[in-house]
């Protein structure tokens, strides 16, 4: 495995590869990842995985400063899972202030988006950069960050780039946590609480597989369910997984996204929902 930290010579390294899976990642590995780059091998000879933080997603009041950089312990634990990591200094990949961005559609401007405005933006200005040095021919990203997922199929779909664009599914701990390399923000109490989330999407997903179709009262009862335990809640949706639209009584594929804040620590959970036709 090689660790390289220049466009130049990711790009030499690469030159002759034709079939390179690509994992893009902030680091501070969990299992999650893991799989990812598992699966990354079903895709390609040459599995690339990047670690960079990057600035341009992150809001003001966020947690840029602080999110967890591991570098060394990451890379021992890609060590037989791929052959090149990427993991560029900011001012490797930002050498002038970048002032070219790419504009995401109109959903990133809801769920997630609404809550972290500009979020979207900046997420897939580094993903079209990296798409852009790494030059894959096929990308793995978690379905955990599902609103990220669709606007990079968007991208790439719209953008022309020829990339297929895999959706791993999420990675749960055993009380059905999903994985998240901010759980460690949690404290003991928190932690034990976090799986309430998926708790509460789990009971959105029978109800409705058991024939609820009113998805406005389904998401006005979760909201109150994790507020009355302390959670501050950003959003709890049923939405289509083709558009992330609204979902209406007749559509036979949705998702159930949510987002909410123990404490300081901002997690993030979905399920889908597959209805009989």
């Amino acid at each position: 495995m090689q660790l390289i930290s220049t466009i130049a010579e990711l790009r030499t390294q690469l030159a002759n590869q034709r079939a390179i899976a690509f994992v893009p990642t902030m680091g501070n590995l969990h299992e999650g990842h893991l799989d990812l780059m598992r699966q990354a091998r079903e895709h390609g000879s040459c599995v690339v995985a990047s670690i960079f933080v990057n600035p341009l997603q992150f809001g003001p009041s966020e947690d840029f400063d602080r999110y967890p950089r591991t570098l060394d312990a990451d890379c021992a634990s890609l060590q037989g899972l791929v052959d090149v990591v990427f993991a560029p200094a900011v001012n490797e990949m930002y050498p002038a202030q970048q002032t070219v961005f790419i504009e995401p559609p109109p959903v990133a401007n809801e769920l997630c988006g609404a809550a972290r405005p500009g979020h979207f933006r900046g997420m897939a200005t580094v993903v079209l950069k990296l798409l852009n040095i790494v030059q894959p021919q096929v990308a793995l990203f978690g379905k955990k960050d599902y609103q990220q997922l669709h606007i990079i199929r968007q991208m790439v779909a719209q953008l022309n780039l020829p990339i297929r664009i895999i959706g791993g599914e999420t990675v749960r701990a055993a009380d059905g946590l999903a994985l998240s390399s901010r759980n460690q923000y949690l404290n003991g109490a928190e932690r034990a609480e976090a799986a309430f989330l998926n708790r509460t999407l789990q009971t959105m997903k029978s109800a409705i597989l058991q024939g609820e179709r009113d998805f406005e009262r389904l998401q006005e009862q979760a909201v109150e369910a994790l507020a009355a335990r302390g959670w501050r809640v950003d959003y709890v949706a049923v939405r289509s997984q083709s558009d992330l639209r609204a979902a209406s009584g007749s559509q036979r594929e949705l998702v159930i996204l949510a987002a909410a804040r123990l404490g300081d620590t901002r997690l993030l959970d979905n399920a889908e929902v597959c209805l009989a036709g």
